[in-house]
């Protein structure tokens, strides 16, 4: 976090509330625990004795100023909070500048996805890939891919799509058995109806699942969404029942949310490569804040593990999406 040091070991800085959520100590006595996030990362805060008629009420997704001091609880970084409130005018702080995001533009990262799209040879595939990402354009250019863990930024769901679909490229170029054109569309469509799962700002910060992701969630709403486009198009039942199984399948198991598990070649490589862009990206951001030959924190997200910085790259570098 790029908070400032004050003096007397204490900081501050500006932040977003990532989540935010109201509790009790031993005592009974009622706290904040905030997981708070500025370009640079997030920290887990508490607000402790807090009244809400002398700090506030605080959400997901509001602009805050805090103050207060850093130190370590169970080997994880936690900003204890001392002073806090809201952003205001004169504060000469842009919301925008405070949001994680990816590195590439929206619209270079969605221009990358229809030359890939322009490449297919099948027109179906293209044609219905082609339609559904017109249809979400607005949003995909600033959607991100989670609520907390990978890809959970500005930009997010581009990043990670463009990301599978220069590997399924690759892999198909490898695999001649690959059909590479359901392939693509697959990875392209895969989580396309994020954007129905998560409320999200304008500046690209999810607030909360939605109505429809906590009850259907986006694999079901994306095999719905092209079953819907199919038809609308014209496009053959069987065309559209493979990339449904592919939407449906990519998380691999129902222990992870699959409705089914992958039943031929294209989709068992796209729940792979989903796994892997995923881990790939989580354990990118752990390491990148570890100097040299240290270790990580526990990333829970990744069986508890502590990660090791080996130190072979100068600096951590993200995907090569151009």
């Amino acid at each position: 976090m790029n908070f400032k040091t004050v003096g007397n070991g204490t900081s501050e800085g500006y932040c977003i509330v990532k989540t935010v959520e109201q509790k009790v100590n031993v005592k009974g006595v009622p706290y904040l625990d905030f997981l708070l996030s500025d370009a640079s990362g997030e920290i887990n805060a508490k607000l402790w004795d807090y009244k809400e008629s002398v700090h506030g009420k605080f959400d997901a997704g509001d602009f805050i100023k805090v103050r207060g001091t850093l130190s370590v609880y169970n080997g994880t970084d936690q900003f204890r909070i001392e002073r806090i409130r809201f952003v205001n005018e004169d504060d000469d702080a842009d919301i925008a500048d405070y949001v994680p995001a990816a590195e590439y533009p929206g619209q270079m990262m969605l221009d990358k996805l229809y030359s890939y799209v322009d490449s297919m040879k099948d027109e179906e595939l293209q044609k219905l890939t082609r339609a559904i990402l017109a249809d979400h354009e607005e949003n995909l250019l600033f959607w991100p891919a989670a609520y907390k863990l990978h890809h959970a930024i500005r930009g997010g769901l581009l990043y990670h799509t463009l990301s599978i679909v220069k590997l399924a490229s690759a892999v198909a170029r490898l695999y001649p058995a690959v059909d590479r054109d359901l392939l693509l569309s697959g990875a392209i469509l895969h989580d396309i109806c994020k954007i129905d799962e998560f409320d999200v700002n304008g500046v690209g910060i999810v607030k909360n699942y939605s109505v429809k992701g906590e009850l259907i969630g986006h694999l079901v709403l994306g095999a719905m969404e092209i079953e819907r486009k199919a038809k609308e198009l014209g496009v053959s039942e069987e065309t559209a029942m493979l990339l449904e199984h592919m939407i449906i399948s990519h998380h691999g198991t129902p222990e992870f949310g699959a409705a089914v598990r992958p039943m031929f070649l294209e989709a068992e490589i796209l729940s792979e490569l989903d796994t892997l862009d995923a881990t790939v990206y989580e354990i990118t951001n752990a390491v990148s804040a570890v100097e040299d030959h240290g270790f990580s924190q526990r990333q829970w997200a990744l069986d508890n593990r502590k990660l090791f910085n080996h130190g072979r790259k100068p600096s951590i570098p993200k995907a090569n999406l151009e």
